[in-house]
């Protein structure tokens, strides 16, 4: 399993707006190929900042099929408005439990 974990700076009073948004997009990334799971995490110190982490079967699904799917744009369409910067974006697999 792949974790994919996006670093996300939210426009100052949107916070609540940007939530809602990834609230409606679950979906999207719900009938992806791979798809794993999703959690959306806010950095407690800094409001404006949330950790998206989205669990997937290979990088492919997400890089590939995911990034490369509608569903993705319209993620995008969903919570672009929202972005600070863009999110940066990591990939990281387990390897002590």
């Amino acid at each position: 399993m792949v974790h994919e974990f996006a670093m996300i700076e939210v426009l100052p009073g949107k916070e609540a707006d940007f939530e809602a948004g990834v609230r409606r997009a679950v979906p999207l990334f719900s009938r992806a190929k791979g798809f794993r799971g999703v959690k959306l995490h806010r950095v407690i110190e800094h409001p404006g900042r949330y950790h998206l982490e989205v669990e997937w079967d290979t990088l492919d699904d997400h890089l590939v099929h995911f990034r490369q799917s509608e569903d993705f744009q319209e993620w995008r369409r969903i919570v672009g408005p929202f972005f600070k910067q863009p999110p940066e974006v990591i990939h990281t697999d387990v390897v002590v439990e």
